[in-house]
């Protein structure tokens, strides 16, 4: 923790932030104690010790949610009940993604318009298919339900993949269609690969140099599919077509940034492969702002050669869709969502 002082004012903030995070952090923490009036600092630990960060929100105040706009905290609290998630380690952060996941998305799911938004950044979108998971959508979404391991076989108590909000609807053929979506706010890249960096990774055994094409002939050499039996490796070689240009890379490519884009993916991939839904598509949503992203995502791009069923856009173009409504309600949340996160369109 450094305490820095930005236009006068000192901020108990983490080093090695970017130079989009320190503007974001320091403009939440801004909001924290003007808007939300909440001055007390958070505390996080840190190998025992709990250190203090402006950015984090106090206990006292986590069971009230301040950080979720106010009209949609009910049904976050029920759909939460009847479609279990966890709160992210960071959940009661300024900064968090899922919080941020559910202030953009569920105020357009539920306000009866959802079809006119979102036919805006999908182009295929006709209409949302409340018949399916909670009235067409589901936080947290992994395709499993509690004590099973999911399609990617990686699912558990404390971790497994999912994406933050799935997104079930009709195209315009009437086809059952999934979208997931990762949604992205002040983070500098994408999850990677916990297992390459693992102290019970027999790095004789566990090679990660191995190419793409050699992995799929000896799947053990990777840690998660020999030691934790996960899926990746086995759907991977089911779609092998869809990750077309894997000899641009000379060792395994998702050691980095890319391992989390290929997780998802593949949970799309499975999903669609057992005819649960037509079509599944897999998206990344961010802050306009955040360019640290951009590397992994042209890497991932030019790796499946621009393969349609994945796609990249920025929350500022949800917002701006959903204002083109002129809907009172829906301009009451642009103006608020602006204000906390994208406060240089405001």
């Amino acid at each position: 923790m450094e305490v820095q002082i930005v236009n006068g004012k000192e901020y108990k903030l983490p080093g090695s932030l970017s130079k989009f995070q320190k503007e974001m952090y320091v403009h939440l923490i801004d909001y924290k104690w003007a808007t939300l009036e909440i001055t007390e600092t958070g505390k996080y630990t840190y190998k025992g010790e709990e250190i203090e960060y402006d950015a984090i929100l106090p206990k006292s105040v986590h069971k009230n949610l301040p950080l979720i706009y106010n009209p949609i905290k009910e049904a976050l609290i029920k759909h939460q009940k009847h479609f279990p998630f966890k709160h992210h380690k960071h959940f009661n952060h300024m900064a968090s993604s899922q919080a941020a996941n559910a202030n953009l998305f569920l105020p357009i799911l539920l306000s009866g318009r959802a079809n006119e938004v979102l036919c805006q950044i999908k182009d295929d979108f006709k209409s949302l298919e409340t018949t399916k998971l909670d009235n067409g959508y589901q936080i947290e979404f992994w395709g499993g339900i509690a004590n099973e391991i999911g399609f990617l076989g990686d699912h558990n108590a404390r971790s497994g993949t999912d994406s933050d909000i799935a997104i079930a609807y009709r195209n315009h053929k009437d086809e059952l269609c999934l979208w997931l979506i990762e949604h992205k706010l002040t983070e500098k890249e994408f999850t990677e690969c916990g297992g390459s960096k693992s102290d019970n990774r027999d790095k004789s055994k566990h090679i990660c140099e191995k190419s793409f094409s050699e992995i799929l002939e000896n799947k053990n050499f990777c840690y998660y599919h020999d030691i934790r039996k996960s899926n990746y490796w086995k759907i991977t070689t089911e779609n092998k077509t869809f990750f077309v240009n894997h000899a641009l890379h000379a060792s395994c490519p998702f050691k980095g940034g890319m391992n989390q884009l290929w997780r998802n993916q593949l949970l799309g991939l499975a999903i669609e492969n057992n005819k649960l839904y037509e079509h599944v598509y897999f998206s990344v949503v961010k802050h306009p702002e955040n360019k640290s992203l951009d590397k992994s995502i042209i890497q991932y791009k030019k790796l499946i050669n621009n393969d349609a069923r994945f796609s990249v856009f920025n929350s500022s173009e949800v917002v701006k869709a959903a204002y083109t409504l002129n809907d009172e309600k829906l301009n009451t949340w642009v103006k608020w969502f602006c204000c906390l996160y994208l406060f240089k369109t405001n």
